[in-house]
């Protein structure tokens, strides 16, 4: 389990009036970081907000390191964080979302298919309109091979919109996002659960949108993903759907499946009665019950009916413990308007205070 941001308090290297945090998650891509370093601090250099880079190695055995700290000695803007053995990706988006210090939060990928380019673009549609909280990167023309990433991709990105309602992202594959730092404040990963976070922080009540960004083709080093992730997503899908569905009551999950066995239980009955009297029968000829498999089958699913109903109420306490240890509300405040305020239209995004938070 990790945290997203309250190991923020534990973090040494912080800075200060940081606007934008870059985050590269990276992974044995010696020939190709110098580039894509030298292309985000061209970037920022034509920026007026404050940036900050903040690259996670994720237990990289090549050369990337130190090719990185070499070009990156005298900028002042960056950090590498540096695991001690592989932990994955979902481990090191983490990682640089706990560092981070930008209001503003933008994870990328560092295989140099992300263009820096866009970031700009993302950061400044996060204030269009009443303002986003997270704008979410679309690779509509991907430059990647059709069988073995972009049909996969395809066929995922369609099971997650209908699976979490999250209509409004195309690709949730995409590693080029902006967040805002506010919405991953209680959020926690797992697995492969990093292409989910739209999904996740959508059922906390952020506001998402989409921008079109540029797709590059890979010049260097090879993909360390592929089909052989499948199974992992899709098992990840279903932890995600069932904490967004049913983590404050998952009494309600499981009350449903015990409903199910019990239909079934109570049908499978009637047949085994309706064969003691001979009826549905091959022969016409009467089954006992103490013979009957109905019976039995009957037997059999109302235990499963009652095991469900146990683990539910188990699921029950269970999730109101996890709740009140970490002291988690189980809503999000947006913002909170006193009448001063009202006199005024609010500021598209609006920061409660730690005391008006309190006080509501």
């Amino acid at each position: 389990m990790i945290n997203t941001r309250t190991q923020h308090e534990h973090m040494t290297n912080t800075r200060e009036g940081v606007d934008v945090s870059i985050v590269v998650p990276l992974m044995n891509e010696e020939d190709s970081i110098v580039a894509l370093y030298n292309e985000i601090a061209a970037m920022i250099d034509q920026q007026t907000l404050a940036y900050e880079v903040i690259f996670v190695d994720d237990g990289s055995s090549d050369q990337t390191i130190p090719r990185l700290s070499d070009a990156t000695a005298d900028d002042g803007r960056v950090s590498i964080v540096q695991f001690t053995k592989n932990f994955g990706q979902t481990a090191a988006m983490a990682a640089g979302f706990a560092y981070a210090n930008g209001s503003v939060i933008v994870p990328m990928d560092g295989d140099g298919q992300n263009d820096p380019a866009d970031i700009p673009r993302l950061v400044a549609k996060l204030g269009e309109g009443d303002g986003w909280d997270i704008v979410s990167g679309w690779r509509k023309d991907r430059k990647d091979k059709m069988m073995s990433r972009r049909l996969p991709s395809i066929i995922a990105n369609r099971l997650v919109k209908q699976m979490t309602w999250t209509t409004e992202i195309h690709d949730f594959g995409c590693s080029l996002k902006a967040y805002r730092s506010d919405v991953l404040e209680d959020v926690r990963l797992y697995g492969e659960m990093h292409r989910f976070l739209p999904a996740i922080c959508k059922w906390r009540g952020a506001r998402i949108t989409e921008e079109v960004v540029n797709h590059r083709a890979r010049t260097a080093g090879v993909s360390k993903y592929g089909l052989k992730r499948t199974i992992k997503v899709l098992l990840d899908l279903l932890t995600v759907k069932f904490m967004g569905d049913y983590l404050a009551k998952p009494i309600y999950f499981f009350g449903k499946l015990a409903m199910g066995f019990m239909v079934i239980a109570f049908l499978a009955l009637g047949l085994a009665v309706i064969n003691k009297f001979g009826i549905l029968t091959e022969d016409g000829d009467p089954v006992n019950l103490n013979r009957s498999v109905f019976l039995l089958f009957a037997m059999m699913t109302g235990l499963i009916s009652v095991m469900m109903l146990m683990m539910g109420v188990l699921s029950e306490l269970m999730s109101r413990i996890y709740h009140e240890s970490q002291d988690r509300r189980p809503y999000k405040v947006r913002r909170v308007l006193s009448s001063e305020d009202r006199a005024d239209p609010p500021s598209p995004v609006g920061r409660v205070s730690p005391q008006k938070e309190k006080a509501s």
